[in-house]
């Protein structure tokens, strides 16, 4: 990852800025390297490809070295560039079943307004949790994170205690580790008990797509599960 996050050699953050609906938002795809290529998870929405590209040539790589595309969801801002991308590169690309009928058309993307919806892709492959993918940051880890979305997952390299947690987790203002946002969360109550299955993982350093990079880990998740118990409780 760039400057702070070398700690985890093989992982490498992609923060940029796009045009998504009626402003601009940051967004963090992230690319893992792996033997025989890079495994992208999450694109952004359409026009992200270009600044993806600027990135990995940063990094010594060129878009073409993509050869599988991890989506954690399918929200427009996480898949919406799918179909831009794979017209440049020849790539696999994975989710969970929940998540495949949005992808591929045969349902519309849960939040999408107005009828508007980013073009189909086809999926090759369907996670489920515990799914392991070989990188050279050692095993990914797919962990089921639904609640956000129905298929929602995120995925954990227990070797060097990183979760990349799409937006199971956001860092945002003046709370740079909480829970997902209830307005953008269809099912709050599975979201917040992924949350409770992520706190019982080791992890030391997050990366959240709304956010980046934040160097807390399991402690700070267990506090954010605890106000799901504290709210029940009430």
């Amino acid at each position: 990852m760039h400057s702070d996050e070398e700690r985890d050699a093989g992982v490498h953050t992609l923060p940029i800025t796009v045009e998504y609906g009626d402003g601009e938002i940051t967004i963090t795809p992230t690319v893992v390297e792996t033997g025989r290529g890079l495994v992208l998870i999450d694109v952004g929405p359409r026009g992200a490809t270009d600044a993806i590209r600027t990135h990995l040539t940063s990094l010594g790589y060129a878009l073409e070295d993509i050869w599988l595309v991890v989506l954690t969801h399918h929200d427009g801002d996480h898949a919406g560039g799918l179909a831009e991308l794979l017209e440049r590169v020849d790539a696999v690309v994975a989710t969970h079943r929940d998540e495949a009928p949005f992808l591929t058309g045969e349902r519309d993307p849960i939040k999408s307004t107005g009828g508007d919806r980013y073009p189909p892709v086809a999926v090759d492959l369907e996670l489920t949790g515990g799914v392991r993918i070989p990188t050279l940051a050692g095993p990914m880890a797919v962990v089921d994170t639904p609640g956000h979305a129905p298929g929602h997952v995120s995925l954990h390299f227990p070797e060097n205690g990183l979760l990349i947690a799409g937006d199971a987790l956001v860092a945002d203002g003046d709370e740079p580790l909480s829970g997902p946002k209830p307005v953008f969360t269809p099912d709050m109550d599975r979201a917040l008990e992924s949350v409770e299955a992520l706190a019982a993982l080791e992890i030391e350093h997050v990366v959240c797509y709304h956010g980046g990079y934040v160097d807390s880990g399991t402690e700070r998740i267990r506090e954010i599960a605890e106000t799901r118990t504290e709210r029940d409780l009430e």
